[in-house]
């Protein structure tokens, strides 16, 4: 892109240190989780570019599987000084991916050591090595429920499990370690991510299609989701604009509608008709709570739980004009055409 882009001030605190990628992009980029679904995305879509990419990998077959395919592997994990200080040797760019999602079973400091800790360790080590930009991915989900939709950069953090709170903390960490020790950084949240190789979505997805997803409560809660494609092509401006030091963006789609909505999207692409009858919210959250309490304690995964009733009534509609303004971000893949790929390559895996 070009550096045309008026940057608009920036949040109070930040220290704006503009960097300019050398003319044919970064030099060698570092992609920290990049053998999980967007990790791998952001992996491919570098080599596509003919950047020199190193992927941070904790298995080493999953190591062989990348060389086998011509990327540097760097064999480490977050919780593992001498093997980030190893893998940012010679970076330009990191895009840190990795993290900790929902894992049951997983006690609150294994959360804390890769989501909190992790990221400021990783910018520690790349002060060290002279790293020339440090891309965070955090999540929309610091915001929580958004009281007000769509939800901006600036609006208010409600973190509601886990691992929110663990991904809001870590990124808050990051930035003040960043400022501290003068590490370029920028810090990227992305809405719900959903493409062909996602597994994420594939319960609303599957469900829809097979008329086995009821919708709880009114279905009128608002929600945005981001197309893979269009996500690493966002994650890719911040890490290479000038703009983009000591800001904070969200990334996502400029579509957001109801669940009703969406379910009926998913439906007609789906080729059925959605369930016309709608169930009450309560005796689902009683259900989850008593079987998070009684799962738990064994490290199984509840068949239902209060986090996953909760994604029928909170909002989750977030508003990308700061990443349009700042970075020339402009989504390309339309959540019609998004639903129909995903839709299709959960077909070839036998899924739906």
């Amino acid at each position: 892109m070009t550096n045309s882009i008026t940057r608009a001030q920036h949040e109070p605190g930040d220290a704006f240190l503009p960097t300019v990628p050398p003319p044919g992009g970064p030099g060698r980029v570092l992609i920290t989780g990049a053998t999980g679904f967007a990790g791998s995305a952001m992996l491919r879509a570098c080599v596509g570019r003919g950047y020199r990419v190193r992927a941070l990998v904790r298995d080493p077959e999953k190591a062989k599987a990348l060389e086998a395919s011509g990327v540097e592997v760097a064999i480490g994990n977050m919780k593992d000084t001498g093997s980030l200080s190893r893998a940012l040797r010679d970076v330009s760019v990191v895009y840190h991916f990795a993290s900790i999602f929902r894992q049951i079973g997983l006690p609150p400091e294994e959360f804390r050591s890769v989501n909190v800790e992790g990221p400021s360790r990783l910018v520690i080590a790349a002060a060290e090595s002279g790293v020339g930009r440090v891309v965070h991915i955090s999540t929309v989900g610091v915001h929580g429920d958004v009281e007000h939709p769509p939800a901006t950069e600036l609006s208010p953090f409600r973190p509601g499990d886990i691992y929110q709170r663990t991904k809001l903390e870590g990124e808050q960490q990051a930035v003040a370690t960043a400022a501290r020790l003068k590490v370029p950084l920028t810090v990227v949240r992305p809405a719900p991510m959903y493409g062909p190789g996602d597994r994420r979505m594939l319960k609303l997805f599957a469900g829809v299609a097979h008329r086995r997803f009821p919708i709880l409560g009114s279905g009128d809660a608002l929600f945005s989701m981001v197309h893979i494609d269009d996500l690493v092509e966002g994650v890719r401006l911040a890490g290479e604009s000038p703009f983009a030091v000591g800001r904070t963006f969200i990334i996502g789609s400029d579509e957001y509608m109801s669940l009703n909505a969406l379910v009926a999207l998913v439906a007609e692409e789906a080729g059925v008709a959605p369930l016309e009858f709608h169930l009450p919210v309560w005796p689902f959250w009683a259900a989850g709570a008593i079987c998070e309490g009684v799962c738990a304690p064994f490290g199984i995964e509840p068949p239902i739980y209060r986090r996953r009733v909760a994604f029928f009534t909170k909002s989750r509609a977030f508003d990308i004009t700061r990443a349009r303004t700042e970075l020339g971000y402009a989504p390309r893949v339309s959540l019609r055409d998004g639903v129909r790929s995903t839709l299709a390559w959960y077909r070839s895996a036998g899924w739906v």
